[in-house]
């Protein structure tokens, strides 16, 4: 029964890292909603996302800045605070259910207001003014990044919709340094983590092969053959799997 489990939460793993990935994400969303729907306990949640999302966000990291380069000016603001910050989540163990509803509210916000711009038929594309104010990405930077240790996550999925709906890159543009992002911050968090010596799932190399051949093949086809409209419906469907896990 055990191993059944295990091959379920692989493929889990596997379909979660190709759609993330596609976009420039390391799947942590994914993988934790699939361990609670699987009973897996909390302990091994947070390291086990963790770790792949390590895996899978350098694999996109890689593929994104080959395909569009690296805009090191709207990663390093955000990183300064965030990284530090991730550090200090892991090493905390508090509940984090009831900020739940609250970001599963945003991100379905976010999924709305980015398909909602596929839909539109003018031509018109929102607006790029460039990256945000230093102040204001280390205020945020701070915030996901803390977020981040405390949950498992990277920090993508909060980072990603904010720089496009702020108008301060585009999806593909944001795609390289988000992955950058939930690197720096998934390795801050899992080392605040493994102060506390969290427990390890024994089955974990093999869901990081899943990961990481799900995470190449999406992270190929997003960076390549996925056009803006393409990253933009696929970003959505992100957020609103991660949404509806979040709430429910």
């Amino acid at each position: 029964m055990q191993i059944d489990h295990d091959i379920v939460l692989g493929v889990l793993f596997f379909a979660a890292a190709l759609l993330y990935s596609s976009v420039g994400h390391g799947g942590g969303s994914g993988y934790l909603a699939a361990m609670a729907l699987l009973g897996m306990p909390p302990a091994m949640m947070r390291p086990t996302a963790l770790v792949m999302n390590i895996g899978v966000a350098t694999i996109s990291l890689y593929k994104f800045a080959r395909a569009g380069g690296f805009n090191w000016r709207l990663f390093l603001p955000f990183a300064l605070t965030s990284v530090p910050m991730a550090f200090v989540g892991g090493r905390i163990q508090l509940p984090v259910s009831w900020f739940g509803v609250l970001l599963g509210a945003v991100l379905l916000f976010s999924a709305w207001r980015l398909f909602a711009d596929t839909l539109r038929h003018d031509g018109a594309a929102r607006a790029v003014r460039g990256p945000p104010p230093v102040a204001t990405a280390i205020v945020v930077g701070a915030g996901i990044g803390l977020l981040s240790g405390l949950t498992g996550v990277g920090g993508g999925i909060f980072l990603s919709p904010l720089v496009v709906l702020m108008g301060w890159a585009t999806v593909r543009d944001s795609a390289a340094p988000t992955a950058a992002f939930i690197v720096v911050n998934s390795i801050a968090g899992l080392i605040g983590l493994l102060t506390r010596q969290p427990a390890m799932p024994e089955a974990l190399p093999y869901w990081v092969a899943a990961v990481l051949a799900g995470g190449l093949i999406g992270a190929t086809l997003g960076s390549r053959r996925l056009g803006n409209t393409g990253l933009r419906r696929a970003l959505a469907a992100v957020l609103l799997v991660a949404g509806a896990k979040m709430i429910f």
